[in-house]
């Protein structure tokens, strides 16, 4: 184990130990027996996935699977129940888990529509919160998120996993401590063969779903035969396209990296260029867009939907550059190179130098996860609480914001907020169902 290697060991380990002898506390008085009690909503795919996760933790407690799609519930009953010896219950409606007293927390895997507005309503029935990224549709929803869970007092964490990595953190730890100097510029890339959705259809609404709770908080349209389970992603009514879909992790590390908080300049180029007029994908299968920071540093993001090819090596990563060097990192592994492109370090996955803290990750997501329920029982803090996700949420919304609004957004560096661009402006917020806009 090298230096930074034990350094970094040292700083987890120590944190938990001080806080294990503090004692177990459940967020200020419980049984040190007690476990987290979750419900975790929307169960298909990542939900899926999440609801095994938590189950498998000894420190937490699945009490109710939650979807409005039926077809998803019996499959996510039996992966929680092989996981922790014991049947969930299965719910439509996630107000009847707010409800429940016995509920500590929710785990939020839903459409993205939904991500900040049920968020909200858990804080106000008195609940924890992991939400998935992104934690908002749009920029105001962010704001008025972290607005709710200062008022309530609960944990937010968003799911932007790299932060509890353990070798994600070890490199950070290197580039705040100089490894290629200053780091000044990161450029962050996605790459994925998705094929055409095909032009949708309005048909009767199966009997398996609840499209009226599906949409929720967003304007009310007919259901069509390509937006559920997935494609929803595509359409702005209900998702946030590529750019949240996954550039979110990537930006976050970026930012992360460069110690940066707030842009000054976003500009973005794109459009749905692989599938000219096949589908009526209405976000962007090919969009680049930079962001610039008023300490004279720069982020991109390049994003290919449709088209696997890159250069880089894997569907995705970040190169972060110093003045002294460059790092290129590929979520469990990064190579580190001096100011003659040099190779002098390799960690990770797959290299001949494997570094041993790697081996202390349980997983791209089980880490973040088991943060979250240690920090309720109070043994920690969390690893990316709402108001740091909001952030990098943030510069991937404003590089939609300008692609969609076809303008040049400059932004107030204390907050984020668009300046004199009023047809951007208007993309700071969205439109709602009436009876639906979230409020705290």
């Amino acid at each position: 184990m090298n230096n930074i290697n034990r350094r970094y060991f040292i700083k987890t380990a120590g944190a938990a130990g001080l806080a294990l002898a503090a004692g177990n506390n459940k967020l200020f008085g419980a049984d040190p027996s007690d476990k987290v009690v979750v419900a975790v909503i929307g169960i298909h795919s990542r939900g899926k996935q999440l609801a095994q996760e938590f189950a498998s933790d000894k420190n937490c407690e699945v009490k109710y699977v939650v979807d409005v799609d039926s077809r998803y519930l019996d499959s996510a009953v039996e992966t929680v129940e092989k996981a922790q010896g014991k049947k969930p219950a299965k719910l439509k409606d996630f107000r009847k888990a707010l409800a429940d007293k016995d509920i500590d927390a929710v785990v939020i895997a839903t459409p993205d529509h939904w991500h900040a507005p049920m968020a909200i309503e858990a804080l106000k029935a008195g609940k924890h919160v992991y939400v998935e990224k992104p934690c908002s549709h749009n920029p105001a929803e962010g704001e008025l998120l972290i607005a709710a869970q200062k008022k309530y007092g609960k944990l937010v964490q968003m799911g932007n996993q790299r932060r509890s990595m353990a070798i994600a953190n070890q490199m950070i730890m290197e580039i705040k401590d100089g490894i290629i100097g200053r780091a000044y510029a990161a450029k962050t890339w996605y790459a994925n063969g998705r094929a055409p959705i095909g032009y949708g259809k309005e048909i009767t609404v199966p009997d398996y779903l609840d499209w009226d709770l599906w949409q929720g908080p967003a304007p009310r349209t007919a259901y069509r035969s390509n937006v559920h389970p997935y494609n929803w992603h595509w359409f702005w009514n209900w998702g946030t396209g590529e750019s949240l879909n996954n550039a979110t992790h990537e930006v976050d590390v970026a930012r992360w990296a460069l110690e940066l908080d707030f842009p000054t300049k976003v500009v973005s180029a794109g459009g749905r260029f692989h599938y000219v007029d096949q589908d009526d994908w209405a976000a962007y299968d090919s969009q680049n867009y930079s962001i610039e920071f008023k300490e004279k540093k720069m982020i991109t993001w390049e994003g290919m939907s449709c088209n696997t090819y890159n250069p880089l090596g894997g569907g995705r990563g970040v190169i972060i550059y110093g003045d002294k060097g460059a790092i290129h990192y590929l979520t469990d592994s990064y190579t580190v190179f001096d100011a003659k492109s040099k190779k002098i370090k390799e960690v990770g996955s797959g290299t001949k130098n494997t570094d041993a803290t790697n081996t202390v990750d349980p997983g791209l997501g089980s880490s973040h996860s088991a943060n979250f329920l240690t920090a309720i029982l109070g043994k920690n803090k969390l690893n990316s609480p709402v108001a740091e996700g909001h952030k990098s949420v943030l510069l991937c919304q404003l590089g939609n914001i300008a692609q969609r609004s076809g303008t040049t957004v400059y932004c107030d560096p204390s907050n984020g907020h668009i300046i004199d661009n009023p047809k951007a402006q208007k993309l700071w917020s969205r439109q709602y169902e009436s009876g639906w806009k979230p409020k705290i």
